[in-house]
This record gives structure tokens, sequence and C-alpha cells, in this order.
């Protein structure tokens, strides 16, 4: 193993390149479109093209894939998080394809990052569970059914899915149907299948889960605990270990029956088992991620190991550094920068980043895949960079949180800035004998008024690119050039060129419905005819997740013309109620 492809893109394949240098291996990058300019581009040894601009076009493409590693003569591929991460038929092809897959075996993928499957592994291995369905359901009435036996409420998950992607929790039986239907449109655009399933959902409860290393020489071990419990729509914003406020007798149940599920599963490489813990105590099994986690820089700051050189050590059939357990040393926290406004629902706003100043001191980390005028496409998942603060213990761990959080500048796009500067002095999450927040305190306690971004842009940004062939020393190259570029060097050059959305709203009346924010329609929810203020009139997908669109006004509605998958700009009209 001495070049190692990777497939994704953004601050993981940053990372993944920084630890290819450290382990003295050569980086292959690859990139979309929108992605030609990208830090990790510049990053790695070598990059190519994979053509296209979404997903499904690119880092979602095996084939593709497998065709850059052929090309470069990369002898291994890491998969990061994400994108086909957990797709046991693409580590398959590239074992297949005589690669070496920094990865669990095509095997522990389809048994573990399967929920339904995992699930059964969960009981033999002695977990504990929530009531859950024996299998994946085919229809919102499946799930109705089991609510009518278990209760409300019910989360409906994506078999194949994770980070908080293809989950949604019905509340009430109307609900339902909605929540069913959007959890399979979200699992099958992230993950490309739409299979679910549902189980009984804890209210209020926190999110704990335990970092796994498993080698091929019977070593498993637990590097250390985090709580991801700062969520909103189900993806984690906040992350901190080790996992606060556990008693000595939860804490040895976490390790001892995440190591007996990964032993039960035959699993090898890095993985995360994941719990939640409900408000009397309770703990039960959640899922495992058969992957590199976005919160594992806190695991790395307290356990003192590099877990993608890890997984490098374990790809090469060695064993891992590690023989037991280790003790955590000090305290550290993961704040997710992401592209979204949280005064306006948490928005996803891609854009250009016009400044990106990172802070400095003691314990102080950064994992960014944007630099200042990085480009942010619309395309993928919101996730910037993250910052990561490591202390002596949990308070002053806080303490330089603070001063980090202030201290940092991001600026050209909305950020979730705001919303980890008012936690980390709130005092639910800032209480020294408890842990005060859960997996839903941000939509149904977190009450603190924050400033709405001005930066949202009104369209995506320009980050459309054409080819124009060349000649160099007598071969013919295809150039890549961004569009206003390409545009003005076939037109002489010539006056300036405008990048990007004017970010104004144009002059609209009181019976317009504008969009909130730039992305894809979806689906429209409500048909002409009368509508309530509040009530849901259409649903539009940005940055890997759906936003319902409200109705601003009580009256008549009449909808645009725009039909289901069309782009949609921030500001544009979607229709009008009388």
């Amino acid at each position: 193993m001495k070049k190692v492809l990777i497939a994704n893109r953004g601050e993981i394949a940053v990372r993944i390149a920084r630890a290819c240098a450290d382990a003295g291996l050569q980086s292959v990058a690859v990139y979309s479109e929108p992605d030609a300019d990208a830090l990790h581009v510049r990053l790695a040894d070598e990059a190519y093209a994979l053509g296209g601009a979404t997903g499904a076009e690119t880092y979602l493409d095996m084939a593709k894939l497998l065709a850059v590693a052929d090309r470069s003569g990369a002898g291994a591929v890491h998969p990061g998080y994400g994108f086909l991460s957990e797709n046991a038929e693409f580590a398959e092809a590239v074992l297949n394809a005589g690669l070496t897959w920094v990865g669990p075996t095509p095997a522990a993928i389809r048994l573990l990052g399967n929920k339904v499957t995992a699930r059964e592994v969960a009981v033999r291995a002695g977990a504990p569970l929530v009531p859950g369905s024996d299998g994946p359901v085919d229809s919102a009435e499946d799930v109705l059914a089991f609510a009518r036996e278990h209760g409300l409420p019910v989360a409906v998950k994506a078999a194949f899915g994770g980070g908080g992607r293809g989950l949604k929790v019905a509340r009430q039986m109307v609900d339902v149907a909605d929540a069913f239907e959007s959890a399979v449109r979200e699992s099958t655009v992230a993950f490309g299948r739409g299979e679910c399933f549902v189980e009984r959902f804890l209210d209020q409860p926190r999110h704990v889960e335990a970092q796994i290393l498993a080698d091929t020489h019977g070593n498993v071990v637990v590097v250390g605990t985090r709580d991801c419990s700062l969520q909103r729509r189900n993806q984690k914003l906040v992350e901190e270990a080790p996992a606060p406020f556990l008693t000595p007798e939860q804490r040895t149940q976490i390790h001892e029956s995440a190591k007996a599920i990964c032993r039960e599963a035959g699993y090898t490489g890095a993985g995360t088992v994941e719990y939640l813990v409900g408000t009397d105590g309770i703990i039960s099994f959640l899922e495992v991620n058969t992957r590199l986690q976005v919160e594992h820089p806190i695991t790395e700051v307290t356990s003192g190991v590099d877990l993608v050189r890890e997984q490098f050590r374990i790809a090469a059939g060695q064993p891992i550094s590690l023989t037991s357990d280790p003790e955590p040393h000090g305290h550290a926290f993961e704040f997710r920068l992401n592209a979204e406004d949280p005064a306006r629902g948490f928005l996803p706003g891609p854009g250009t980043v016009t400044a990106f100043e990172a802070p400095t001191g003691a314990g102080i980390r950064v994992d960014t895949g944007v630099q200042t005028g990085s480009v942010v496409p619309g395309e993928y998942d919101s996730l910037l960079a993250k910052l990561i603060v490591h202390g002596e213990d949990r308070a002053q761990a806080l303490r330089r949180a603070a001063a980090a959080l202030a201290e940092i500048r991001i600026e050209g796009l909305p950020t979730v800035l705001p919303f980890h500067r008012a936690v980390v002095r709130h005092p639910d999450f800032t209480a020294t004998d408890r842990m005060g927040v859960h997996t839903t305190w941000i939509e149904t306690e977190f009450a603190e008024e924050l400033a709405a971004s001005p930066e949202i842009a009104r369209t995506r940004p320009g980050a459309t690119r054409k080819t124009l062939t060349v000649e160099i020393d007598g071969k013919a190259v295809a150039l890549g050039l961004p569009e206003q570029f390409y545009d003005a060097l076939l037109n002489g050059g010539g006056g300036a060129v405008a990048l990007g959305g004017s970010g104004a709203d144009p002059a609209t009346d009181a019976t317009e419905l504008l969009s909130p924010m730039a992305g894809s329609l979806v689906k429209w929810v409500a048909t002409d005819g009368p509508v309530d203020a509040g009530q849901a009139v259409a649903v539009l997908e940005a940055m890997k997740m759906e936003t319902v669109v409200p109705a601003h006004r009580s009256g008549t509605w009449v909808r645009g013309t725009q039909e289901p998958g069309a782009a949609v700009g921030r500001g544009d009209v979607m229709g009008r109620i009388e």
C-alpha cells in the first residue's frame, strides 16, 4: 500500500491526504466540476476529474472511481465518510479490482450497515434495544400498524443510512405518511437506497457512542466514548469526548456491548457503535456506522491515537497499536462549521467564502475543506470545517471553546457560528452536574434569538465550468475553466464578470410566497385552493437536506410553474396567496 485513492471530497479528503503524508503514502484526489478548485484537490499529490456535478455523477459513481484508481496506479481506496463509505458493493468492487479497501469487509458492511440485521446482531450480542420492526417496512401503512402496537412517537429510519439523513420522527398518526415518504426520499438521494425500518423513538434522549478499532488479529478496543446529543434535523452539530455524566456501570455497559457487537459481526477496521441514553438512564442500541465518523478528531485528541493511521495499519494486515481500552486524557469538543443560518431554522446557504481566519492557541485544531476564496456548492452537504478544542477537563475545554469561537472568522456565506457561540454559554450545556441537552433540545428548548445572516445568496454560487481543448507539446489537453473566464476568453476579455448572485431580493407584493433558500423543488404539498398561514405548501432540498416551505399568510394559494426537480433560487416566487 503505497498510494491511496481518496474517494471523497471536502474536509475529510483533506484529513486523509494529511494522514497519507504522515504515513509516507501518496494521495490521489478526485473531484467534480464544482470542486475543481477545492482545497482537497490542491493538497493531494495527484488529482483527477470525475466529470459531472452531482454526487450521483461523481463521488457515487463506482466505475469512475475505479477508473481513476487504475489510471493513477493507486493500490488502496479510502472512502472517508458519506457517499460510498458504507456501500458493500463498492468495497467488493475495490477488492475485486485487486486493490486494498481501507474499511471493514463487505460482509461486515452488509451485516451492520443494514440497521435491520444490525439489530439482530445486537440481540445476539446481548445489547439493550427498544422495540423495532423485524425488517424494512414497505409502506406508511406498515408504520401505522407498528405505531398502533407499540405507541408513539416512532422513528422511520433509512436501513442503509447514517449521519441523521433518512431519519424522520412521527409524533402523531397524521404525520406518519409524510415521515415515511420523506425518509425514503432522503435515503435514496444520500445513499442510493430507499429501504427504511421503524422503531420506537425515545423522547429527549442523549446520543452516546463508542469508537471501535478492530484488526484481523482478534484485537477489539473502544478508543473512547463521545456524546453527540446536540443535533438539528437528526444531524450532529456539537460533540464531546469522553461522554460526560455517565455512571461507571453505564460506561462499562457501552464499552462491553460495543465490543461484543463487533466480535459477533466479525468486524475489522474503525467503526462506531451508537446508543441512546434515556432520561431514566436506560441505554438502547441505535446503530453501527461502519466507517470513520465526522467527529473522530475529539477521540484522537483525548486518546493520542491517529484513527486514520490505524485504519491504514488494519488495512495492511498489521495489528492496531492498542491492546486495551485507553483512558481518556482531558476533554474535547468538536463544533461543526456548517454553511447554514441557525436564525432561519438552519437553512443551508451555499456560496463563496470571502474570509476564513482560524483561531489559534493551546488545545486548538481546525480540520477544514475550505479557505478564503473557496466556493461551497449546493450539490453536497453543508459542512465547511470543524473546530476541535481540547482542555485538561470539561470546564477548561469550554472556556477555550468560547474564546476560539469568538476568534474564528468566516464570511461570505451563512454559518452556524452564532449558535455555537450561544450554546457554550447556555446553562443547559455548561452545567457541571448533568447533561442538560438532548437530541431534540435545539428544536424544543433552545430559545435564544439569533441574528439572521445577511449572506444567504439569492442564487447558487457560480461554479459552472466549461472545457476548452488546448495543445501542449503537440498533445491535445482538456482545460477546465470557470464559465465566466471561458466566456471572457472567447469574447476577448473586456468588462467585469459578475461572480455569483446579487443577494438582493427584488421588490415583491404581499401575495407572493418567496423561496427562503436556494435548492431544488422536491414536491408540491398544497394544491391550489385555501391554505392557512404556516401550512406546508412545498418541500425544497439543498445540501442533502429537505426543508418544508410554509405559507406566509392565509388565503387562496396558487402555486408557481416550477416542476419537481427544478432549481429554485432564494427569493424566487414559488406562488401567490391572495
